[in-house]
């Protein structure tokens, strides 16, 4: 579906974001997204790849409208869950698209059998670290020259008893704070 041309509204009025199971036919606006955001882009097979294990994956796209602006995946390995990638349209910062992006993935976690929760992201990357800290996530040591194109280290989080009451609370006080619509296509199994 090519996406029409749409400018993001101003950060605090409420969007209507569809969240639905990535395919092949999003992976074009996918990749322009990922060439704006990561200095070394993952490539075409490779989304196919991940996309093609379903068992152990769940990849998610965000629709404002017909526009693709974001898009996110998740790992599955016994109990925990591994964010594998998560990136928003620089255009449509702000809007929470990476929170609803992450409240999905958390909850397909969940849904998957998820105890805890894990991530890599640059230690020059503020705004996500902040991001991931809301949803609970804490540093538990760095990966040196993780990202080899920069030779930037990766800070490694965890969220850990994420099956419990307490997380399940965090998440519904982070869900109350989205403003707008948000609706989740159930990921294929």
């Amino acid at each position: 579906m090519a996406a029409e041309p749409t400018f993001p509204l101003l950060e605090d009025q409420p969007v209507e974001v569809r969240l639905l199971a990535m395919r092949r036919r999003h992976l074009r606006s996918v990749l322009r997204i990922e060439s704006r955001v990561y200095p070394v882009p993952w490539s075409m097979s490779l989304f196919l790849s991940e996309l093609a294990l379903r068992s152990t994956r769940a990849y998610y796209v965000a629709f404002v409208g017909r526009q693709l602006v974001g898009y996110a995946g998740l790992m599955m390995t016994l109990d925990d869950g591994h964010v594998t990638t998560i990136a928003v349209d620089p255009a449509w910062h702000r809007h929470k698209i990476g929170t609803r992006l992450l409240l999905a993935l958390v909850r397909e976690a969940l849904r998957r059998g998820a105890t805890s929760l894990t991530l890599e992201v640059r230690l020059s990357n503020k705004p996500a670290q902040a991001l991931y800290r809301r949803f609970g996530f804490r540093p538990v040591g760095v990966r040196k020259n993780y990202y080899s194109e920069t030779k930037e280290d990766a800070l490694v989080m965890w969220a850990e008893e994420v099956a419990g009451p307490a997380y399940a609370r965090l998440l519904g006080s982070i869900e109350a704070g989205v403003p707008g619509v948000t609706t989740v296509e159930e990921q294929p199994r």
